[in-house]
């Protein structure tokens, strides 16, 4: 009865072994004889004299032992060696000094041996899985893929790929109104693969650019063919985004093509962002004019460069300032991740005003820190903050809102009273 279950035991083992996605044949037999030749070494100190014959495609396996034939009272290790009495019930002809092959019956073993087999198998198999879809989604950084919600936590998703396997997807590559229940399907770029200890672990993004700019390849033909090129992406996903693009055929308008009659490109990528506002700008290598565009809608009057430093110093008529600067400071804060400058929104002085005053000259009313606060973002005038942003104010020194209004309210008072 032990026989039996132990061969029924090692039919398991195979059929559980060739069920394996992914794993070629080669890979298969040789794992599979590797984990035979293990136990068979670990049981009788080596494994030198056997032969492993695995047939996968059949489930079976054959294991040849090798034995030299000694005289019966030289026989020291009986696997290794055959004495010549037992040699001759084989064969008769057999001499001292020729070798004996003879099939080995490893349920024989017994049943530590079989486990020892298939706990050698499990590991196998696992470190080979963990390679498999560590190779498969290595390759597959930067695209976009669809996968299943299995289960929704705090900090994170876990979704299932069409082979059943595992994805994260963290809260922080989540756009901020993403909202799943589990079995809904979701779209994201895999964004990085993370091997620690041999530990694959595939984590998803909603929230790249890199994620915009497979949705663009996918929509619009022109990008997907190398015609029109992304040259620049910046996102507050969810929120807004503006996308720099440049095409090569004169006869290509590349920020029509991307936004399609009537926004039909647009329309499925503005969706799928949940409702993400998309600016697309024609790129071009003038910093000057490129950094007009990516404060659009806003009218730039004039600009100041400091190419060294990456700093641009923009003018505008006070009723573009709000424009430039955007809801929350978003249209700014995009043209600054787009352009790579550091830009900082002036209003327009008036005609025949030139006349400053440094802001320590105002000690007796505004308290020391705050007006070292203000000129730490390169501001030392009184024009020079009264002309400047409220929002840009508040954001880049710190200070309180009402601290903030105090100062300009002292300020235009001086220049009102003039």
């Amino acid at each position: 009865m032990a026989k039996k279950e132990e061969t029924i035991s090692l039919i398991d083992t195979f059929s559980e072994f060739k069920e394996l996605k992914n794993i070629d044949r080669t890979t298969m037999v040789s794992v599979l004889e590797e984990a035979f030749r293990s136990v068979i070494a670990k049981t009788f100190g080596t494994d030198e004299n056997y032969d492993v014959i695995v047939n996968p495609d059949k489930g079976d396996f054959e294991i040849w032992r090798n034995r030299e034939v000694v005289a019966d009272e030289d026989l020291d290790n009986p696997h290794m060696q055959i004495s010549l009495t037992e040699a001759q019930k084989i064969d008769a002809s057999y001499e001292i000094g020729e070798e004996v092959t003879d099939e080995f019956n490893f349920a024989k073993m017994g049943r530590r041996a079989i486990l020892n087999l298939r706990q050698a198998l499990a590991s196998k198999i696992l470190e080979l899985e963990k390679d498999s879809l560590y190779n498969k989604y290595i390759d597959k950084v930067g695209t976009v893929i669809s996968a299943e919600v299995y289960q929704i936590w705090k900090k994170e998703m876990l979704l299932l790929d069409d082979e059943g396997n595992e994805l994260l997807l963290p809260k922080t590559e989540q756009i901020p109104s993403d909202f799943y229940r589990k079995g809904e399907t979701v779209r994201a770029v895999v964004a990085r693969v993370d091997n620690k200890n041999n530990n694959p672990k595939i984590i998803l993004s909603r929230t790249s650019p890199m994620f915009l700019e497979r949705l663009f390849e996918m929509e619009v033909p022109e990008i997907n063919d190398g015609l029109i090129t992304i040259k620049r992406i910046a996102r507050i996903p969810g929120e807004r985004a503006k996308i720099a693009v440049e095409s090569y055929d004169d006869r290509i308008d590349p920020v029509g093509a991307c936004v399609g009659v009537k926004g039909s490109r647009i329309h499925g990528i503005v969706r799928e962002l949940r409702n993400e506002n998309i600016d697309v700008i024609n790129y071009t290598p003038n910093v000057s004019l490129f950094i007009q565009r990516a404060l659009s809608p806003a009218k730039v009057s004039s600009i100041r460069l400091n190419e060294e430093e990456k700093k641009a110093e923009v003018f505008l008529r006070p009723e573009e300032v709000s424009l430039a600067i955007g809801k929350g400071g978003m249209n700014i804060k995009l043209a600054i991740m787009l352009t790579e400058y550091a830009i900082d929104v002036f209003r327009e002085l008036e005609d025949g005003v030139d006349d400053d005053i440094y802001l320590d000259e105002f000690k007796d009313e505004i308290d020391s820190w705050v007006i070292d606060a203000i000129k730490s973002i390169g501001i030392d005038t009184a024009r020079g903050v009264i002309n400047a942003p409220r929002e840009l104010l508040i954001e880049k020194t710190d200070l309180e809102e009402e601290t903030v209004d105090e100062v300009l309210r002292i300020l235009k008072s001086e220049f009102e009273e003039e």
